[in-house]
């Protein structure tokens, strides 16, 4: 099962692989078709009813594939409002080769054919909750209709991510979903059919593009809250600047007083709150987590904490206190496994920490991915395990990211995902944003190894985040 949110983002991945969604519309329309087949004869009048998305592109496809059959195709709306360039091209082929392809550019003029088939593809999965017009009087009239309805993916009105159906939905008779079926399908008074249309298990199993689309911010928000430094300081100035290039309004650093100046020299853009002390000690947590709290913050609590048993004991005593979004990274890691906490961790170990905290002990984490998996589910929160390939699992989804050059094993990468994913997780379901993260941050590491190979540093590449999270979909 899939959902319509996830769905978009595995046809994001599959293009990425080189099964672009042209090629999937094909395979689509062709499902399409073959259900027609299943349920009318040769000669049977067909009527398409279609919106302006790819789920109308779907059923142009089909259209072409309907040569035995008497087909008419309506399209809600304007031609030139197709709101995608492939749908597009497939409504131009049904009009280029003479089929019976008509725009109803005015809902109180829609008039539905006599039909022995009506194939409803005015909404796909990105469109949920009651109709609005034209939709809504052409379901009206396809519900009155006695004939049986075909729905192309999911039927219109019909919530992908969550199974609810609007009232004035289509009542689909049959349904043709594709590579999964959906939540909530099963509960339909309707036969459906799950049609495979050759998106490669790679678009699940490997995080790409579609991945980071589920978890970009679509607009600056919110404050991440770096709890490290003290006896190191570059850790923490990467993961809070990470979290600034990432996405996020404002990114605090709290740190000793001995070493907050240090750490506000790397970067202006940071606000650093100091307090006394020349380590994390159980004194400081009660307001920190009031700061935490009271500024619904996204935490990084570990970047150069360093090991003291004081700091240890602190980490502890502020996750158990806590009860919001945190990223747990470095030293912190290892209070983690008997730790009881409300708050939504997402762990993010390199292979060595891992296995310190219990995980596999693997040279290939991609090789393990399942026992990380089992890791994960035992420890009850998100992993996100660094490697030459990266893991992010909740012990139930697991996600394999393959993005990175061999120039990052340089000291300050895994501080910088850190900074990424508390961005990211600021918007996105804590799998989602862990994954999501490993993209950005292994894509930031690419783009910068061409001219750099194996001698840029961590801190070079900040520059190149916003380009990976949202500027390569209009390269």
């Amino acid at each position: 099962m899939i959902t319509g949110e996830r769905m978009a983002a595995v046809d994001a991945n599959a293009a990425a692989l080189g099964v672009p969604r042209k090629q999937l519309m094909e395979s689509s329309g062709n499902a399409v078709a073959r259900e027609i087949r299943a349920v009318a004869d040769p000669g049977a009048r067909v009527v398409v009813v279609a919106g302006r998305g790819n789920n109308g592109g779907d059923a142009f496809v089909a259209a072409r594939f309907l040569d035995e059959y008497r087909v008419t195709t309506l399209l809600l709306g304007r031609a030139e409002l197709i709101g995608t360039d492939i749908a597009r091209e497939n409504w131009d082929a049904l009009r280029g080769a003479d089929y019976d392809a008509r725009e109803v550019t005015d809902s109180s003029g829609f008039d539905l054919p006599d039909a022995d088939v009506i194939v409803d593809a005015m909404l796909g999965t990105g469109i949920s909750g009651d109709l609005r017009e034209p939709a809504a009087t052409a379901a009206r009239a396809i519900n009155e209709a006695d004939v049986t309805v075909v729905a192309v993916d999911v039927p219109s009105g019909f919530d992908a991510d969550g199974g609810a159906h609007a009232d004035n939905g289509i009542e689909a008779d049959r349904v043709v979903t594709f590579h999964r079926t959906k939540p909530g399908l099963g509960d339909l008074a309707a036969d459906v059919t799950v049609a495979d249309i050759g998106i490669p298990a790679a678009a699940e199993r490997f995080v790409g593009p579609g991945d980071v689309g589920l978890a970009r911010p679509e607009r600056r928000d919110g404050r991440a809250f770096v709890i490290g430094g003290g006896p190191y300081t570059g850790a923490p100035a990467l993961a809070a600047q990470a979290a600034l290039r990432a996405g996020m309004e404002l990114s605090f650093v709290a740190a000793p007083e001995s070493v907050a100046g240090e750490i506000q020299g790397y970067a202006e853009d940071l606000i650093v709150q100091p307090y006394g002390s020349d380590r994390l000690s159980p004194e400081q947590v009660d307001d920190l987590v009031d700061t935490a709290e009271r500024h619904d913050d996204v935490v990084v609590l570990g970047p150069g904490l360093g090991t003291a048993d004081e700091t240890l004991e602190a980490a502890r005593t502020f996750l158990e206190s806590y009860t919001g979004p945190a990223v747990v990274d470095a030293d912190a890691l290892s209070i983690v496994p008997d730790l009881e906490t409300d708050a939504t961790l997402v762990c993010t170990p390199n292979r060595g920490e891992l296995a310190r905290m219990g995980g596999p002990d693997t040279d290939s984490l991609r090789e393990t991915a399942d026992e990380v998996a089992d890791f994960a589910a035992e420890l009850g929160h998100v992993v996100l395990a660094k490697g030459v390939d990266d893991v992010a699992t909740d012990g139930e989804r697991t996600r394999v990211c393959r993005a990175g050059s061999p120039g990052m094993t340089v000291g300050g990468t895994g501080d910088l995902l850190a900074g990424i994913v508390a961005a990211l997780l600021e918007h996105a379901d804590p799998l989602d944003a862990a994954a999501a993260a490993a993209f950005v941050n292994g894509r930031a590491g690419e783009r910068l190894a061409p001219t750099a190979s194996n001698g840029f540093l961590a801190s070079e590449m900040l520059a190149e985040i916003p380009a990976a999270l949202w500027g390569e979909a209009d390269e």
